[in-house]
């Protein structure tokens, strides 16, 4: 195989591999094989003798114990009796399409040699926003974007994260607010915050980072608290600023689905259709039921100046996770609205997997 690409950096190289997966590109590590995303791949005539899957993929298919299963991310190599091509990968990869397609198999898992590789185009896929199911060694795949799995460590989106531009935005809950767009040349996502109330006042501002809900934030969703959330978190925040003179801080990032991306978020609902909580949904597509990259938030505070805030919310994760990223958080604020009969279920699940608190 030739040299990675030596005028490249190890960041670069990384968002490139990121790249490559949404436009179904394969990946050429240097330490393992050459990967095709099942998903986006665009070599329809693509075809090889194994695939990869996560390991709740495999638990679903018979192949791995429980023990495996308790890592549902983790990689897991399989070998079918013909190659895979991809008209036999897609519904492999996909366990929303098991009830249209019960046939597969059979299979058998085989041992990784290349454990780091496996781990690392694992995380890219969910980074991509893309199923973790890839075709291994396949033929007529097209030239792979070259590069190595120690890559992985340096994809950072907060790192180079920047305000780029701000402008007065008067909302339904205040008149008086401004927004700042950030963006980062790490990856294509671009995040704002909404100030509301006088910067110059409060030097602690009450914040909610709020991720991304195409489905709760602006169609409305009744099978979520999203919407509910982003406006009451607004409204307190307009009231802070009025009555306490302070300010307030909505940090809108765009990580839809708690970080798997909006087609996997959509595919978890389809699961949880099927009986699934979000938790096992979550897992049975092969990914992690927390993904949100919280170092953005802290970073965009930060450019804020906002380095000791009151932060709006019952996952004391988020607290942990805003701390450990070096901001101080004097006071976490009670945020919880009541269920109604579609998200009942929903919020259950956060408070008692997710560890959500209800006060």
């Amino acid at each position: 195989m030739s040299e990675i690409s030596p005028g490249l950096s190890p960041s670069r190289r990384a968002a490139q591999a990121v790249d490559a997966l949404r436009h179904g590109w394969p990946l050429a590590f240097d330490d393992g094989p050459v990967l095709l995303p099942v998903e986006t791949a665009i070599a329809s005539g693509a075809s090889a003798p194994k695939m990869l899957i996560s390991a709740a993929r495999a638990a679903t298919l018979k192949l791995a114990n429980q023990r495996d299963a308790a890592v549902p991310h983790a990689p897991v190599l399989i070998r079918g009796g013909e190659p895979f091509d991809m008209r036999a990968a897609v519904p492999i990869a996909d366990p929303a399409l098991d009830l249209n397609n019960p046939l597969k198999g059979p299979f058998r898992s085989e041992a990784i040699g290349w454990e780091e590789t496996a781990l690392a185009a694992m995380e890219f896929a969910r980074i991509a926003g893309i199923l973790p199911a890839f075709l291994v060694d396949p033929l007529y795949a097209g030239e792979p974007h070259r590069i190595a799995a120690s890559d992985l460590a340096h994809y950072s989106n907060a790192g180079a994260l920047q305000i780029v531009t701000r402008a007065r935005l008067p909302v339904t809950a205040s008149a008086d607010a401004e927004i700042i767009a950030f963006r980062s040349t790490a990856d294509t996502r671009e995040h704002v915050a909404l100030i509301i109330g006088d910067q110059c006042g409060d030097s602690e501002p009450l914040v909610r980072v709020h991720s991304e809900c195409l489905t709760g934030d602006i169609l409305g969703s009744l099978k979520c608290d999203c919407g509910p959330q982003l406006d009451a978190a607004l409204k307190a925040m307009a009231d802070h600023a009025s009555e306490a003179g302070g300010w307030g801080a909505l940090l809108y990032l765009r990580q839809e689905g708690r970080g798997i991306g909006l087609i996997n978020k959509l595919r978890a609902y389809r699961l949880q259709d099927q009986g699934f909580d979000t938790v096992d949904a979550n897992q049975r597509l092969g990914l992690p039921d927390e993904a949100r990259d919280f170092p953005v938030a802290a970073r965009m505070l930060e450019l804020l100046g906002a380095r000791t805030v009151r932060l709006m919310t019952n996952n004391p994760a988020k607290v942990d996770a805003l701390t450990n990223a070096g901001i101080t958080v004097s006071e976490r604020v009670q945020h919880q609205l009541p269920d109604n009969p579609h998200n009942a279920h929903y919020l259950a699940t956060k408070r008692d997997r997710s560890g959500h608190l209800l006060k």
